[in-house]
C-alpha cells in the first residue's frame, strides 16, 4: 500500500490546503493528514476543532485519514511506515525552508518529500492571512470550504 502525509498545522484548513490533500488522495492509497501541534503556539482553534473540521471537508475522500501528532514528522512517518511527505509549494520562498526540512527528514530517517506546485489561485494563500482578512470582515468565503467559513465566522464574532 502506498501512504503519503500532508503535515501542518491547518488552523484553520483553508481551500489551498484542502487541493494538495485531494491530489495527494489521487496519487496514494493512504493520505494521512498530520495536524501537527506546538505548544508554543496559540491557533484559533484547538486540535480537536481542526481534526474535525478536516475530517468533515475530507469526507469525500475514503483514503485520507486525520490524526493529530506531537514531535518529529519523521517519527510519525516511522509509526505508520509512511515513506513520503507531500508539501504544497505556493512561491520561491517557500521552497527554501521546505528543502532544508526535506533534505533533514531523508537524512534522518529516509523519508521522501514531494513538492507539488499550489494550484494558482490558491498561491497566495495561507491560514494566517485568512483569519487577519476574515477579522477585519473581509470575504474569505472563497478561500475555505463552506463548513470552516461558518466556524471561522462565528469564532471570531466571540471574539
Amino acid at each position: 500500500m502506498r501512504r503519503a502525509v500532508c503535515p501542518g498545522s491547518f488552523d484553520p484548513i483553508t481551500n489551498g490546503h484542502l487541493d494538495i490533500i485531494a491530489r495527494a488522495s489521487r496519487l496514494y492509497d493512504e493520505v494521512y493528514v498530520a495536524v501537527m501541534i506546538n505548544k508554543s503556539k496559540k491557533g484559533l482553534f484547538d486540535i480537536e476543532e481542526r481534526i474535525e473540521l478536516i475530517r468533515e471537508v475530507t469526507a469525500d475522500y475514503a483514503n485520507v485519514r486525520v490524526e493529530a501528532f506531537h514531535g518529529l514528522l519523521v517519527d510519525f512517518c516511522k509509526q505508520r511506515d509512511i515513506p513520503a511527505i507531500v508539501k504544497g509549494l505556493r512561491a520561491v520562498s517557500d521552497f527554501d525552508y521546505e528543502l532544508q526540512m526535506a533534505q533533514m527528514n531523508i537524512g534522518l530517517t529516509g523519508v521522501e518529500t514531494l513538492f507539488v506546485p499550489t494550484n494558482p489561485t490558491y498561491s497566495f494563500l495561507s491560514s494566517s492571512l485568512v483569519k487577519e482578512v476574515a477579522a477585519w470582515g473581509g470575504d474569505v468565503s472563497h478561500l475555505v470550504p463552506p463548513a470552516v467559513l461558518t466556524v471561522l465566522t462565528d469564532r471570531l464574532k466571540q471574539g
